[in-house]
């Protein structure tokens, strides 16, 4: 009995929506803090960008664009592009066309950080969040996030905020994107709404699963549209512990949303959910996240069989490699595999897993900036015999 192919199903085309990909190795967004400052808070895509992108786009792949912010007061990070200026617009003109050039395709991962800055950053404002509570620990200034806490954002701020999603997703394929992902993970604004450790609300966007979901279930259907719901797909992240996000029930309430989401009207139903794998963690190691979590099991298996039903695609990231890859896909446990630290290390990664080739380590003290700026960025070469 011959051995099973677990590379052969990562190089099957597959389409969802109006991405055609010829391979299913997908760039995760990455933040990597490399974009020119051109005045206070605003930052705009560079010729080091453009050749970053470029260097890792592959003929039919999939790339997803760092996180980006959708407006001035979404911003967070020094050193991040957005998308709300038309300087911003005309930089990622250029990375879309340089990636469009190699063949691939790239969607725009559209950002609020809601509680994670600083007013410092947002010219004196204070930064909003789905309530009142902090997040543990030091900013980038080195002060406490404590002495600058979030304020709950209003319904009326919600509900202008929603619209921005939409305007920003216009920006996008203004920009030469061939999509939008909605950015609902990872301890972020939307996050923030999501995980019932940070969202105290007590009116129509807090308490229950169904109310805590209802601005991310508003920003789909505003993004959908504004550019077709065809073009946009959406990041989250239930088992998520970064910026002190901690759900009670992550299995339950994921379930709840992916199946609202999955029963959506075919034009605001999103062409693709993207998740983190449980076992991902900036902090922990594998086996001390897994403990760590909730009594039932955590597994993105329980969400795939609702989405999939829905005609959803669903793509999968958080600490795969050259030997766990393979099998995802071919157990049917996604649709495509998205990496981050080995695409920020090997820009020919997808030429790497199909030709049996070595990977590059990551030097991760370069992943968000670094001096001079192409360090860990644009230095690593592709394989060469």
């Amino acid at each position: 009995m011959g051995s099973v192919d677990t590379v052969g199903p990562l190089f099957q085309p597959i389409s969802f929506g109006a991405l055609s990909l010829k391979h299913r190795i997908v760039q995760a967004p990455c933040t990597r803090m490399r974009s020119s400052k051109e005045s206070e808070g605003v930052f705009v895509p560079n010729d080091l960008n453009v050749e970053y992108y470029s260097q890792r786009a592959s003929d039919g792949g999939l790339m997803i664009s760092e996180a980006t912010p959708i407006s001035r007061l979404a911003a967070g990070y020094p050193g991040v592009p957005g998308i709300f200026t038309a300087s911003q617009i005309a930089g990622w003109k250029k990375v879309t066309d340089a990636v469009h050039a190699k063949g691939g395709l790239i969607v725009c991962q559209l950002w609020h950080v809601g509680r994670a800055t600083i007013p410092s950053f947002l010219e004196g404002n204070q930064p909003v969040s789905s309530s009142d509570i902090p997040i543990s620990g030091n900013a980038l200034d080195g002060n406490p996030y404590a002495s600058t806490p979030p304020r709950p954002i209003s319904v009326d701020e919600i509900q202008e905020l929603v619209k921005e999603y939409g305007a920003a997703a216009k920006r996008s394929i203004e920009a030469g994107f061939d999509g939008v992902e909605i950015h609902g993970a990872n301890g972020y604004l939307l996050d923030q709404f999501l995980h019932d450790n940070v969202n105290t609300r007590t009116d129509e966007y807090g308490g229950s699963i169904e109310k805590r979901s209802r601005i991310i279930l508003e920003v789909i259907k505003e993004v959908t549209l504004a550019i077709g719901a065809e073009r946009v797909g959406i990041r989250l992240s239930p088992y998520n512990y970064f910026q002190d996000t901690r759900d009670s029930s992550p299995n339950a309430h994921w379930l709840w949303l992916c199946s609202q989401i999955a029963s959506l009207p075919s034009e605001s139903k999103p062409a693709y959910v993207h998740m983190v794998e449980p076992r991902f963690d900036e902090v922990l190691d594998e086996s001390a996240k897994i403990k760590s979590l909730p009594s039932e099991k955590p597994s993105l298996d329980v969400f795939r069989p609702v989405l999939k039903e829905g005609g959803i695609a669903f793509l999968v990231n958080g600490a795969f490699n050259a030997e766990n890859v393979g099998p995802k896909i071919l157990n049917d446990g996604g649709d495509a595999v998205a990496f981050g630290r080995y695409f920020i290390s090997n820009p020919d990664l997808p030429r790497r897993l199909k030709e049996g080739l070595p990977l590059t380590p990551y030097d991760r003290s370069t992943f968000y900036g670094a001096e001079p700026p192409q360090k860990g960025y644009t230095d690593y070469p592709s394989y060469e015999k």
